[in-house]
């Protein structure tokens, strides 16, 4: 626990991380890197539930596939979309008891059909749940989430795109916008993550492989966020 010097005074009400480091995690121990995702897996699993005793975090995103992440090799897309299918699976009923909603960002038509269906099944049985909204973003890419919200405000007949209508329609509504983005691993990149919800987010990077981010580290980056002043362009 930090000391009351390093009290965490203010909190995001929408974080987001970008869980890179899991291969690099693996190779550094001399393991195959397909064991990094699996604990990265795990270290998500576990930081959810952290993320679930902060009554003042109401949101939290993570990125766990981009839509470039389909140049990798297919046997690592299987694998990663295995852990993803456990992970929902394994986490339906606590998603349930934890008041946790979950929802799926991106476009899960690509994916394998046992995937899509426990995906749109955990969905639909946390829809009414007003505890912690989890937003996995799966074939995810930010200017993707872009196009996408104008095609629909295209299909439901606007005449004007706002701000507003724009916001409503990507994937993540209705959440709001991201306060602290954290990103894992020692990249200081955003990698076309939630562009358009990230317009003022505090952005926080720390050399720890996100299989090894734990709930130490987590309040490491709220402490460092609960220190900035953030003036949204004023003075």
């Amino acid at each position: 626990m930090f000391k009351k010097k390093n009290k965490i005074e203010k909190f995001p009400t929408h974080i987001a991380f970008i869980m890179d480091g899991n291969r690099r995690w693996a190779v550094r121990r001399g393991l195959n890197k397909m064991i990094g995702h699996k604990q990265g897996g795990l270290a998500l699993k576990n930081i959810i539930s952290v993320l679930a005793e902060y009554e003042e975090i109401k949101y939290a995103s993570f990125f766990a596939f981009s839509t470039e992440n389909w140049n990798r090799s297919a046997e690592e897309i299987d694998y990663i979309f295995d852990i993803a299918y456990n992970l929902v699976k394994d986490n339906e009923k606590a998603f349930v008891k934890k008041n946790i909603k979950f929802v799926s960002m991106g476009d899960v038509s690509k994916f394998p059909e046992k995937l899509r269906e426990i995906i749109v099944r955990v969905m639909d049985e946390t829809k009414n749940n007003t505890g912690l909204v989890v937003n996995l973003a799966m074939n995810y890419g930010g200017r993707d989430d872009i196009v996408h919200a104008v095609n629909q405000l295209i299909e439901k007949g606007e005449k004007k795109i706002t701000i507003e209508n724009l916001k409503e329609n990507l994937y993540s509504a209705p959440s709001p916008d991201v306060d602290l983005v954290v990103r894992t691993s020692g990249e200081m990149r955003i990698s076309n993550f939630m562009l358009f919800q990230m317009a003022y987010s505090e952005l926080y990077f720390t050399k720890t492989c996100w299989p090894s981010f734990d709930k130490k580290e987590l309040e490491k980056a709220l402490l460092a966020f609960s220190k900035r002043n953030r003036r949204f362009g004023g003075k």
